[in-house]
């Protein structure tokens, strides 16, 4: 009993001289941390405004001098429309790729009406059937340019929001040759020039599909994903030869693939978005903790720096709220396509 007194003893004299001291400690050392850790967040947020709203990009004339050439995937409407236009207007000749040979006639002859002095040449490409005979005529036709910039703009989405079981075979398959394969035997064919003149932009479309898991467009979303990890370690490959490669993760756009015509805040036009894409190359905008992305318009920064630095990305929460949002969106489609199939059968 001797010895558990003096144990007794000597505890409570510890603590009364020797914990208090500890505590003070332990207490500034959290205290520092958590300051430190609300500062810093501070900070990247000051730095996301800062390159949305202040910063320049880069001077799209870094990249090639007046007289090089742009490659656009995609281009005969929408995005890629816009990109081919604005590009032409800062002086690049434009090769245009894309399916309809008919739109990108019309878009060819559209740019040299405007920009008497830009050159334009088209290749009519499906890049669904993925033939081996395509990317040998666009090899043909890049090994004889000089390619300052590459917009890897083709993609497909699903036609409405669908449960990963009941996605139809050929839609899984076409997302994925389009929007990976395409992307990667494209970007193949034009970077070895960029390499060997030590200059170039490989911009890539990404999407917050990407960015945040997105349940009923799995598929399309896992096949951006695939697209934000590329980019990321090919912008670390390239950049050692002088080459830029970015991958913009946009969220709605109005365009025939969303389905969307009416612009607002959170959804731009193609002209705007482009735009933002273009003056702001080498900008993280609200995409600070992914290299080599960029979210550089405005609201879709702010909503990037948000889900990415705030709620996270993968918490069951927000991919609840994504899916509950999906399905509505399949069951408004679904009501619309019964209300057409009505009418047509009467």
């Amino acid at each position: 009993m001797d010895l558990v007194a003096k144990y007794t003893s000597c505890l409570s004299k510890w603590q009364l001289n020797v914990a208090p001291g500890w505590q003070t400690v332990g207490a500034s050392v959290l205290l520092a941390a958590g300051s430190l850790f609300i500062v810093s967040r501070a900070l990247l947020f000051v730095r996301v405004l800062l390159s949305l709203f202040v910063l320049p990009g880069k001077p799209l004339r870094s990249f090639g001098p007046k007289g090089s050439w742009a490659v656009i995937t995609g281009a005969s409407d929408g995005l890629g429309k816009e990109f081919a236009l604005q590009l032409a207007r800062d002086g690049f000749n434009i090769l245009l790729v894309s399916r309809t040979a008919s739109k990108l006639t019309t878009l060819g002859d559209e740019i040299t009406s405007q920009y008497p002095s830009v050159q334009t040449k088209t290749l009519a490409m499906d890049y669904a059937r993925n033939q081996d005979s395509d990317f040998e005529k666009l090899k043909a036709l890049v090994d004889e340019l000089d390619v300052a910039v590459l917009v890897n703009n083709v993609g497909k989405s699903h036609d409405i929001p669908t449960p990963f079981a009941l996605t139809p075979e050929d839609e899984l398959t076409d997302i994925v040759t389009i929007n990976c394969l395409g992307t990667l035997r494209t970007t193949q064919l034009v970077v070895p020039g960029m390499v060997q003149r030590k200059r170039g932009l490989v911009l890539t479309m990404g999407s917050f599909g990407g960015l945040l898991p997105t349940p009923l467009l799995a598929t399309y979303s896992g096949s951006k994903a695939f697209l934000q990890q590329w980019s990321s370690a090919l912008g670390s490959e390239l950049e050692q030869h002088g080459i830029t490669v970015e991958l913009v993760q946009a969220y709605l756009i109005t365009s025939a693939m969303s389905k969307i015509r009416r612009s607002s805040a959170t959804i731009p036009n193609p002209r705007t978005f482009v735009k933002a894409v273009l003056s702001k190359i080498g900008r993280n905008g609200g995409s600070p903790t992914y290299a080599y992305s960029s979210s550089p318009y405005w609201s879709h920064g702010l909503m990037a720096w948000f889900l990415t630095c705030v709620t996270g990305t993968m918490g069951k929460l927000v991919l609840g709220q994504n899916r509950g949002m999906h399905e509505s969106i399949r069951k408004r489609a679904l009501r619309k396509a019964e209300r057409e199939k009505g009418k047509k059968s009467t």
